[in-house]
């Protein structure tokens, strides 16, 4: 697959439902670029099983990512009116009613494709039949994009494995924490840890201390 890290995120322009019940047109990332970091995230299928699950778990910390300067943003490959649809549909039914951060659709593949985490390729057989080598729905990517539009960190897991919330609230205080001390975060760094001097007096003292 692509690594993005270090490049600009790629652009796209899509529907998308903002605040629960509203769709909007042309949606893109320039509307935060100076402005917020931005954690996008990819999931397979709107009304499906672990996918729930990570959305609610995003809601459940929005508050947290907010005060981050960081806007959250899914992106599935189903249209505006399946993530309007499941949106509708309360938590204990399986829906994800309560989400408030904006779905992205990407029913014609593009966003996927271009963050390379599309499953499956398209191909032609030897009759000119046009064909798929899977289902053709994203993993679950998840990309980490500064204010400049830079992508500073990218995850991909399989469909099966849910992500953890936790840990992209973890690398997105690491990114700010090195952009404001200009100290880089050694293994399993945490907010309220020391960070360490990117030389060899620093490495040496950080071990010393660990």
């Amino acid at each position: 697959m692509s690594v993005l890290v270090g490049k600009t995120a790629p652009f796209f322009s899509t529907a998308a439902v903002v605040n629960g019940n509203e769709i909007v047109n042309g949606f893109s990332l320039d509307q935060f670029r100076d402005k917020k970091y931005v954690v996008l995230f990819f999931y397979p299928k709107d009304f499906t099983f672990v996918c729930p699950t990570e959305l609610h778990a995003f809601q459940e910390r929005l508050a947290d990512f907010e005060k981050r300067n960081a806007a959250v943003l899914g992106v599935s490959t189903d249209t505006e009116q399946s993530h309007w649809a499941w949106l509708q549909l309360p938590k204990n039914q399986g829906g994800i009613q309560g989400v408030k951060y904006p779905l992205l659709a990407d029913s014609n593949k593009t966003i996927s494709a271009a963050y390379d985490v599309l499953n499956g390729e398209f191909g032609v057989d030897e009759d000119g039949h046009l064909t798929a080598t899977s289902e053709m729905i994203a993993y679950r990517g998840l990309f980490l994009i500064d204010k400049d539009g830079v992508v500073r960190h990218q995850l991909v897991n399989d469909l099966p494995l849910g992500r953890s919330v936790d840990e992209a609230l973890r690398i997105l205080d690491a990114l700010q924490f090195f952009e404001k001390n200009g100290e880089v975060c050694p293994a399993n760094w945490s907010a309220g840890k020391e960070g360490m001097k990117a030389d060899s007096k620093g490495v040496a003292a950080y071990l010393a201390k660990h």
